[in-house]
C-alpha cells in the first residue's frame, strides 16, 4: 500500500510541473445548457424464468402482482396456489436522455425488492416506465445481464460473486412518449457551469468573445452565463452550440483538500499552499497480549471429585480445594514509539512541494490525513479541508 502511495505522490508532483495548457478543458466538459437534461423513469415489474432463486412464498406483493397479471390475461388463479420460486419482484429504472424520440432504445437497471437470491438467467416481463408526472414514457422488457452469481446448499453455505440481485438490460426499453424540447427561435442561451467559480465564468466569457466577437457572453453569477445568439446562427442553434462546446478554457477552482477517512483517500487541489510550519510525525504502538497459564497439581495431590465443593476465586485466580488444575491469566504489555525527523515547510509552498515534503517523512495515507488536519488546526494550511 505504501508503494502505491509513493507512486500517487510522484504523479501529483509531475502534474504540477507540466505546462498550464495541460489543464485546459472544453466548454462542453465544464458546463451544460439550461433545459437540456435527462429525465428519470421508474417502474415495477416481474422477472420470470429463475432457477429456484426467486422470492419466497411469504413475499405477498410478488404473489399478488403475478395473480393480477394472470387475471389480465384471462387466467383466474388463486393466490394460495401460486409459487414464486422462479419469479422475483423488481424495481426498474432508466434515464430518458434529452431529445429522445419515439422508438429510441435505452438501457434499464433492474433491482430486486423481495428476498430473491439471484436474478441470473431471468427475463423481465413487459414493464411500463413512468416519469414524475405519472405518465408512461417507455416500455421495458427482455433478458437481464447479471455480473455475478450466487450458489448455495440446504445447509446454508454457498458462494457469491459480485452482486447477483441487480442486473442490466442493454437497449431494454423503447421510448413511447417524447418530452417536448426545441432549440428553435431562441435569442438567448443559458450556460450552467458544473463547478461554479467566478474565475472560470470570466474565462468562459472571454473565450466566447474572442471566438465570436462582441459582447455575446455575460456572466450572471459564478455558475451561470447568458449567451446571445448571433444573427448568423439564428437558424443554426446546433452549429452555435457545437462551436461553443469545442472552445477550450482553463478552469479554476478554490484551494481544497478532500479526505475520505473510510478508505484513506486524499485528493489535493492545485492551488493548495501552506505557511511556514514544521512537521514531525511518529506512531506510538501499544500491544497487549493475553495468555493463560495452566497450573497442574502434583501426582500425589488430592484431586477433586465431581461432587466436591466448587472452586473459588481469589484475586482473579481460581483456588480449588485439594489438588486441582487451575488456569491463571497472564498479561504482557509492550510499547514502541517510532522515531522521525522534523521537516520544515517554508511559506508559499505549492502542493507539489507539499507532497514531496510529506513523502520525505515516509507517511502513509492514514498518517497524511492526520498531518493535514493538524496543519489546518495550526492555521498554516491555506485551503479548505473537506472530510467525507
Amino acid at each position: 500500500m505504501y508503494g502505491r502511495f509513493k507512486i500517487l505522490l510522484l504523479i501529483l508532483s509531475l502534474c504540477f510541473l507540466m505546462p498550464s495548457y495541460c489543464f485546459s478543458a472544453r466548454i462542453k466538459d465544464l458546463s451544460s445548457i439550461k433545459g437540456i437534461r435527462a429525465n428519470q423513469l421508474i417502474g415495477y415489474g416481474l422477472i420470470v424464468g429463475l432457477n429456484g432463486s426467486g422470492d419466497k412464498s411469504g413475499t405477498t406483493f410478488t404473489i399478488q402482482a403475478l395473480a393480477n397479471m394472470m387475471e389480465r390475461m384471462g387466467i383466474h388463479v388463486s393466490q394460495d396456489d401460486i409459487k414464486v420460486n422462479n419469479v422475483a419482484a423488481v424495481m426498474v429504472n432508466a434515464e430518458l436522455p434529452p431529445f429522445a424520440r419515439i422508438g429510441k432504445k435505452i438501457d434499464v437497471m433492474v433491482s430486486s425488492i423481495g428476498d430473491s437470491k439471484s436474478l441470473l438467467g431471468g427475463t423481465l416481463l413487459l414493464t411500463p416506465l413512468k416519469g414524475v408526472d405519472g405518465k408512461v414514457y417507455a416500455l421495458a422488457q427482455g433478458p437481464i445481464v447479471v455480473g455475478g452469481f450466487s450458489s448455495g446448499g440446504d445447509a446454508g453455505g454457498g458462494v457469491t460473486k459480485n452482486h447477483p440481485t441487480v442486473g442490466r438490460i442493454i437497449n431494454g426499453a423503447t421510448v413511447e412518449k417524447e418530452i417536448l424540447l426545441s432549440l428553435e427561435n431562441r435569442n438567448e442561451i443559458t450556460l450552467m457551469l458544473d463547478n461554479p467559480d467566478f474565475v472560470t465564468a470570466a474565462r468562459v466569457a472571454e473565450a466566447i468573445k474572442a471566438q465570436f466577437g462582441g459582447d455575446l457572453a455575460k456572466p450572471v453569477d459564478s455558475g451561470t452565463l447568458k449567451i446571445k445568439v448571433p444573427e448568423a446562427f439564428q437558424n443554426d442553434i446546433v452549429g452555435l452550440l457545437a462551436k461553443l462546446g469545442d472552445l477550450e478554457v482553463k478552469p479554476d477552482a478554490v484551494a481544497k483538500i478532500i479526505v475520505n477517512e473510510k478508505t484513506g483517500t486524499v485528493v489535493i487541489g492545485e492551488n493548495v499552499t501552506i505557511s511556514i510550519v514544521a512537521v514531525a510525525h511518529g506512531n506510538l504502538n501499544i500491544q497487549i497480549k493475553e495468555s493463560k497459564e495452566v497450573s497442574q497439581p502434583s501426582p500425589f495431590g488430592v484431586s477433586r471429585s465431581v461432587n466436591s465443593a466448587p472452586a473459588q476465586t481469589k484475586n482473579g485466580t481460581v483456588v480449588a480445594p485439594g489438588g486441582a488444575t487451575v488456569v491463571t491469566p497472564e498479561t504482557d504489555v509492550s510499547a514502541n514509539e517510532e522515531k522521525t525527523n522534523l521537516v520544515l515547510l517554508n511559506s508559499g509552498k505549492t502542493v507539489g512541494e507539499l507532497v514531496r515534503a510529506l513523502n520525505a517523512l515516509g507517511v502513509t495515507p492514514r498518517d497524511l490525513i492526520t498531518i493535514l488536519q493538524t496543519i489546518k488546526a495550526a492555521g498554516a494550511l491555506q485551503a479548505e479541508l473537506e472530510i467525507i
